[in-house]
């Protein structure tokens, strides 16, 4: 009795088991590299703060304050100094302000630590004031 070996057919059968075991393997360490990462992001809080202040020039207008998109305040300055204090709730932060009755935005870039921000209109430009 003679028993013939059909090496290329056990070779391709090998092959096929190992890159099936390589792409099982591949799959798992995605699914659980998304899930660390999701439980990552919900433990995410910030302790920063910042307080914002529009010291002179506003008095008056009708202003929107936001934080990246969100909308923090809309309403008319009656009184200068006008503060708002608000604790840091992302990792990259941009202070908008927009005067309503001209819709002229004005974009400030705020710290990852937190801190205090003055700011002063003349005529149609906001500034923010230096920090010490």
């Amino acid at each position: 009795m003679t028993h013939r070996l059909n090496t290329n057919k056990q070779f391709m059968i090998g092959n096929g088991i190992l890159a099936f075991a390589v792409i099982l393997v591949v799959v798992i360490f995605v699914y659980m590299s998304m899930r660390l990462q999701r439980e990552k992001e919900g433990e995410r809080y910030f302790a920063e703060t910042y307080n914002i202040t529009l010291v002179r020039g506003f008095a008056g207008d009708s202003v929107s304050i936001l934080i990246n998109d969100s909308l923090l305040e809309r309403r008319t300055i009656d009184t200068e100094p006008f503060s708002l204090s608000v604790k840091r709730f992302s990792e990259q932060s941009a202070l908008m302000i927009v005067d309503n009755a001209t819709d002229k935005l004005s974009l400030f870039e705020l710290s990852e630590k937190g801190g205090d921000y003055h700011f002063e209109k003349e005529g149609e430009e906001v500034k923010l004031l230096s920090q010490e």
